[in-house]
């Protein structure tokens, strides 16, 4: 609550006192204490003050000290801009056996008008069922203190919360219904049911509550705050009474502000006029009257000073025609307007007609009743301000409960869309007092407008209530204003009046919020009230709160359908990993062939020859040779890997190659692996520095590297949006590539890591993907600089891993470009090969970007091919084989053939040129 000390609120006990009960010694109380509170006007009434600081609060001088009362009385007289922060500041000094002896507000009597009702009625708060302990404490909180109905928020003040509900169709404009006095009888009438020592004060205090001293009103007002007001009409009407007393006023009648969505203020009555007097006789609510205090009111609010107007019938403005007036004459008319304490207005109040004392003549209002009625509405606005602070502060706590709520639902695991539908709705209407809720949810059919709906009810048990799901067909259930919320995607708040009864209902559209699409509308009907089975409207309160619980819902339902998407797609890459498994898997003739066949010698398949051809091998062959080098190697006995599972593991990575590539197909793969295989085996040094578990990664990496390659570059991947760059990003093809060499170790029969350790199998798949992933040109390019940095030194000290990752990296590199060092006649083949696969990657960007490709794609520089062979081997190979061969002299073959292989190439460009040359020349 705004306007009280948090520790007082919570040493308030809720069994000392409740609104309109009495102490043990039969003394009528609305105030709760306790013995060790402090007394309410030296303890809160200071926190009312809108001049408040920490530091006035404990000032030891008070204003107006040293003075004498009659000098401060008239000072503050002709100092009305401080009137107010004098009384509330002379408040705070009251004693507190003053104030108990103060005499206290009654309950008043309420209008039996429709609109008077919704204003008046004192609203004690339903409990709402199933509570948290936060709920129950919030609850019990506002319990005890009673707060004002929500309708008066809506109706009658400026909306705290902003602009965000849109505008309630209710009517906005300023009216005054047909005669609804709230007492038409005289004060000292034995049937007025208020207490003459409150209405009427004595003589000696009637001054100083002119003053703001001590009066009795304004005291009980600061003292209780918010803990005995029914409702913010019943103030309202306490305040008319209190201050037609002190002024003698035959009619007052009071209107609050209301902001309309145009950001217009309007007024609307909340106390009718009221006949104070008992001289006032006639109609006093004609159609003629009625207009004239609208026009007054209305004239206050727009200027927001006060209006005195000593004789109505000398303003041209608000004269009224012989023929129109009734027996009841306006003469005198007092109008201050309400306003908090930032100076904006709230309110408007008018008093008619002050009598003389003595005799029943009318006597016009002087400057002095202007300053008491002024004094005491700015204190009323003052209070209305903490009212609506206060009413803002619960109907927060209880959209932040209710919002925790549908978190907890939301993070619950949901395997049926319906149960997630019916738990929200469960969840919102306890939250909204609504007694039915229904979820339509649209179709996808432009003949169907709503495919299914999901209708709840709740039904009250005491101090709890229940819902139930009904089963109801959607033929039973009226989707007009559903449809309407569907078209506009807008809330739609109706209420309708007939027959002393209130038809209330808001829709709320759930919206996708990626496709800002609408999925559900979400209906409530039929809030009752909190004290009775009375139906009231739904107010901004409940549409915001209700927007913000389908914002969640809106998550929720795209929660629950991608989890179902996501469930669906697991089981169709089930699916396809199954089919793909069953395809890719060599046929068990082959394998059993493979494993019974005598493997040659690595002499006789030529697999320690850098110069190694694949040319004109058989297919069978190439596969005897993989298996050749595992068992040189000694990883077969090492790794205690089943002779099997090796023969249709070789067997399922060929099958994992496309044969429709031109180059990077099996036979490349093999030619990569044979290269890393030799280097190996030339340079005991190699096989020093790398541990037996490195090696056995390099030779799965060096077969797997380019499984499933598509014949196209990862720029083209990524420029036309397939989805492998959509799914890895960076180095598409040779993430796929890793993921393809997991599952083909991961397939059953192929599961040649498996009697490797726990702790070796995750090193050795961590080095296989570094390995496999080091192909990347791009990465090469990135890393080489360093590699040739240490080639330069004369000892290399390889113990760290940091230097032996980049060791296998730039290996792989030198394995995947060795056909640059075969003999020249697999080199061209080799090269034509390449062209053949590049050319065809830019003819498709040609057709289908519309662009011109780089220079090795281009088909129209295939007659520079040499020319582009020697730029090749000038920036990238050359400079990579001359760092492995000072490195490691074993492998300088590879340096050689190399440079072999750049001057045939060189040899070709210098005669390509001649030709063009002759060419030239002749034309």
């Amino acid at each position: 609550m705004p306007c009280l000390h948090l520790r007082e609120l919570q040493s308030m006990d809720p069994s000392r006192a409740t609104l309109g009960g009495s102490p043990p010694d039969g003394t009528e109380s609305f105030r709760r204490e306790t013995a060790s509170e402090p007394g309410p006007g030296k303890g809160m009434g200071w926190f009312f003050s809108p001049l408040w600081s920490p530091r006035s609060r404990t000032r030891s001088r008070r204003f107006g000290e040293g003075m004498k009362s009659e000098q401060v009385e008239a000072w503050l007289d002709d100092h009305s801009d401080f009137t107010r922060a004098y009384f509330l500041r002379r408040a705070s000094a009251v004693s507190g056996s003053q104030m108990e002896a103060t005499p206290l507000l009654p309950s008043f009597p309420r209008s039996t008008s429709d609109y008077s009702d919704l204003l008046m009625k004192a609203h004690p708060r339903r409990t709402s069922s199933p509570l948290t302990t936060s709920q129950q404490n919030i609850s019990s909180f506002t319990d005890r203190l009673r707060p004002l109905p929500l309708d008066w928020m809506d109706r009658c003040s400026p909306d705290v919360l902003g602009d965000r509900s849109p505008c309630s169709p209710r009517s906005c404009r300023f009216s005054f219904s047909p005669c609804r006095p709230l007492s038409p009888v005289c004060p000292c009438s034995p049937d007025l049911p208020l207490s003459p020592q409150l209405l009427r004060p004595t003589p000696t205090k009637a001054t100083a509550c002119g003053h703001g001293e001590g009066c009795p009103w304004m005291m009980e007002l600061l003292r209780g705050g918010l803990s005995w007001m029914g409702s913010v009409a019943e103030l309202c009407q306490g305040a008319v009474l209190h201050a037609g007393e002190l002024l003698a006023a035959d009619v007052g009648s009071l209107a609050l502000v209301k902001k309309e969505c145009g950001g217009r203020s309007t007024l609307e009555e909340v106390i009718a006029p009221t006949v104070l007097g008992c001289s006032s006789e006639g109609n006093i609510c004609s159609e003629a009257h009625l207009d004239l205090l609208k026009g007054i009111m209305g004239c206050v609010l727009e200027t927001g000073s006060p209006m005195n107007m000593r004789d109505t019938s000398e303003d041209t403005r608000f004269a009224l025609d012989e023929d129109q007036s009734s027996e009841f004459k306006i003469r005198t008319v007092l109008s201050v307007p309400i306003k908090k304490h930032r100076g904006e207005v709230v309110g408007v109040v008018v008093m008619i007609n002050k009598r003389s004392f003595g005799d029943a003549s009318l006597s016009a209002f002087t400057s002095m009743d202007e300053k008491v009625l002024s004094n005491h509405m700015d204190v009323l606005g003052l209070v209305l301000d903490n009212v609506q602070l206060y009413e803002s502060s619960r109907q927060e706590a209880k959209r932040s409960q209710a919002l925790i709520e549908m978190a907890q639902v939301l993070s619950k695991e949901h395997h049926s869309f319906e149960v997630l539908l019916s738990k929200m709705a469960a969840t919102i209407m306890p939250s909204t007092h609504a007694q039915y809720c229904t979820i339509f949810i649209p179709s996808e059919q432009a003949s169907i407008l709503f495919s299914r709906v999901i209708h709840l009810e709740c039904e009250e048990l005491g101090s709890t209530c229940q819902i139930y799901r009904r089963e109801r067909d959607i033929s039973d259930i009226d989707p007009s204003y559903a449809h309407q919320t569907l078209v506009a995607m807008e809330t739609l708040n109706i209420s309708e009046s007939s027959e002393g009864s209130v038809k209330s209902l808001i829709c709320c559209p759930v919206r996708n919020e990626r496709s800002e699409n609408v999925i559900a509308v979400c209906q409530l009907m039929k809030k009752c009230t909190r004290d009775s089975d009375d139906m009231e409207a739904f107010n901004k309160y409940d549409e915001r709160l209700l927007e913000d619980l389908a914002m969640y819902c809106g998550l929720a339902l795209q929660y629950a359908q991608a989890v179902q998407m996501t469930e669906e797609r697991r089981a169709s890459i089930e699916v396809t990993q199954e089919v793909l498994a069953y395809h890719i898997t060599a046929a068990e003739q082959e394998i059993q062939a493979l494993q019974e066949v005598t493997i040659p010698s690595a002499d006789e398949l030529h697999i320690l020859d850098f110069h190694f051809s694949d040319f004109g091998l058989p297919e069978d062959v190439t596969t005897q040779a993989t298996v050749r080098m595992f068992l040189d190697l000694n990883l077969v006995q090492e790794f205690n890997i089943d002779y099997k599972s090796l023969c249709q593991w070789v067997l399922t990575v060929r099958r994992g190659y496309r044969n429709n590539v031109p180059y990077h197909n099996w036979n490349h793969a093999l030619c990569t692996a044979q290269s890393m295989f030799a280097m190996l085996m030339a340079a005991d040094q190699l096989q020093a520095i790398f541990s037996r578990l490195e090696i056995l990664a390099l030779m799965i990496a060096t077969l797997s590297h380019d499984l499933d390659h598509r014949g196209v570059s990862n720029s083209y991947i990524k420029r036309s949006q397939q989805p492998l760059a959509q799914l890895y990003g960076h180095s598409s093809l040779e993430n796929h590539h890793y993921n393809l060499c997991l599952f083909i170790l991961n397939n059953t029969g192929s599961q040649i890591l498996s009697g490797l350790s726990p702790e070796d199998h995750r090193a050795v798949l961590h080095l296989i993907k570094r390995a496999i992933l080091a192909t990347d040109l791009t990465v090469f390019m990135e890393r080489r600089n360093e590699f040739f940095s240490l080639s330069k030194k004369s000892r290399v000290s390889w113990k760290t891993e940091k230097k032996r990752e980049l060791l296998s990296s730039m290996l792989m590199t030198a394995s995947d470009l060795s056909a640059i060092t075969k003999p020249w006649p697999e080199q061209q083949r080799i090269a034509n090969l390449v062209a053949m696969e590049f050319f065809a990657q830019g003819d498709k960007e040609k057709e289908e970007f519309k662009i011109k490709p780089i220079d090795i794609m281009n088909r129209e520089n295939s007659t520079r091919l040499p020319f582009m062979q020697v730029e090749y081997i000038d920036e990238i190979c050359y400079p990579l084989y001359k760092a492995v061969s000072r490195l490691f002299g074993t492998c300088s073959p590879l340096l050689t053939g190399c440079k072999k292989n750049r001057e045939n190439w060189l040899r070709l460009t210098e005669e390509s040129e001649e030709e063009n040359s002759d060419v030239t020349t002749e034309t």
